[in-house]
């Protein structure tokens, strides 16, 4: 059983990245509370769908300019102080969207601004964060250093969206956008207490050449790109989540308590292939690991689009028992994901040098958070013309076989060793 467990060497051998797992950890939660209740917010103020869905436009702008540039300033300054700097951002506008609730502004474009300046900071944070653990955590103890990540993610999407609509109710607003302020204070904590993280080599200043700089060195380093590409083809062709309104209302029935539970099951499946993670590190075929788990997230998302398709219409609006298939495919999607999202990572990390570490992870941001979009938006729009089981079923089907495309074009992927990591 032990060798099965999610391994926890690097929390038990490196005091700094312990002390920034929780402190994210705990903040994480924080954030998805938050992200949650500005969205219910904006709805209570408006009444519109599409203001909510705003929220998500006025966000990825931010985070995808600020993830480029921050990661050319993490490369470029002491990384424990880009950190704390972008950090005291975020919580400050953290405090700002805590006061409007306060005050009772009720002001929709506030919450937009204020989510958009939560974003940008939050688009330098991030990739300065995830390149500062491998000077903290040895190199072949970082796929579990990341599985232990997926961990915390999968529990703050689970536990932060069930105590928004908990605390929203009995404590409101105001309330609840102060426990992500206090919550905060621990990643703050964690990255203080942080070692000095000076550049590695020679040093550029920080701008458009050297954001350039990063994507021509990602030109030239097949099996890094490979990360993006097939995380991109996985998250534009096989994304079922705009799909799952539909699916709650019409077809499986249970409208939003279908969604939340097909959402949290998606959550769960991350959480316990975290917490199962123990073989992951001795895997070193990395590569392949990579492109079996891609492959398997669009065989999840098909069978769930086959299990639509069967279930058909739903009467009465009351849930059927389809909903256990559902959640299972659902389940196992989250499995996947989290498994490629493993070694992605740690391909990322560990071919990547130093002195591009921040770069390559400020496009990792990027791509992580843009792909969904555009999958979001191309599932929708698919979901219009043919259905949204056959557009699940369609774009699993489509994933496998662009898995199996980038495979013949860069056969090298596969091959990727972790033992001699390749870029």
């Amino acid at each position: 059983m032990p060798k099965l467990l999610a391994d926890i060497t690097p929390l038990k051998e490196s005091p700094a990245f312990r002390r920034l797992y929780f402190g994210t950890a705990l903040s994480a939660v924080g954030t998805n509370l938050t992200l949650v209740a500005v969205s219910l917010q904006v709805y209570e103020i408006t009444g519109s769908s599409l203001n909510v869905g705003l929220i998500g436009l006025f966000a990825l702008i931010p985070l995808v300019f600020a993830g480029l540039y921050g990661g050319a300033v993490a490369d470029a300054h002491d990384r424990r102080k880009v950190a704390l700097l972008s950090g005291l951002g975020l919580w400050g506008s953290t405090i700002g969207i805590a006061v409007q609730a306060w005050m009772g502004a009720d002001n929709v474009w506030v919450l937009y601004i204020l989510i958009a300046v939560h974003s940008g900071f939050a688009g330098i944070n991030q990739p300065t964060r995830t390149a500062i653990i491998p000077r903290i955590v040895r190199p072949e103890l970082l796929p579990a250093a990341n599985a232990l990540s997926m961990i915390t993610f999968g529990l703050a999407f689970t536990v932060g969206p069930m105590l928004a609509g908990l605390l929203i109710a009995q404590v409101g607003y105001g309330w609840t956008y102060t426990i992500d302020v206090v919550t905060f204070t621990a990643a703050l904590w964690a990255l203080f207490r942080l070692p000095a993280m000076p550049p590695e080599g020679p040093v550029r200043r920080a701008g458009l050449a050297t954001v350039v700089e990063g994507f021509r060195y990602l030109g030239t380093r097949p099996n890094i790109r490979m990360t993006f590409i097939i995380d991109l083809v996985a998250m534009i062709m096989a994304q079922p989540r705009v799909l799952l309104p539909a699916v709650g209302a019409v077809f499986i029935g249970g409208g939003e308590l279908t969604v939340g539970i097909l959402l949290a099951a998606t959550a769960m499946g991350a959480v316990l292939s975290g917490l199962f993670s123990g073989p992951l590190g001795h895997i070193h075929k990395q590569g392949k690991a990579v492109q079996w788990s891609v492959a398997a997230w669009g065989a999840s998302v098909s069978g769930f689009g086959f299990v639509v398709i069967m279930a058909g219409s739903s009467p009465d609006g009351g849930m059927t028992p389809w909903i256990i298939p559902a959640a299972l495919c659902m389940f196992l999607a989250g499995v996947s994901d989290s498994i490629s999202g493993v070694f992605r990572s740690t391909i990322l990390q560990s071919a990547t040098p130093d002195a591009m570490r921040g770069r390559l992870q400020g496009v990792f941001i990027v791509v992580v958070a843009g792909g969904p979009k555009v999958g979001e938006l191309l599932g929708g729009g698919s979901a219009e013309w043919i259905g949204e089981g056959w557009t699940a079923l369609i774009g699993g089907i489509l994933c496998i076989l662009l898995v199996l495309v980038l495979a013949c074009l860069q056969p090298r992927f596969g091959q990727y060793d972790s033992r001699n990591p390749e870029p």
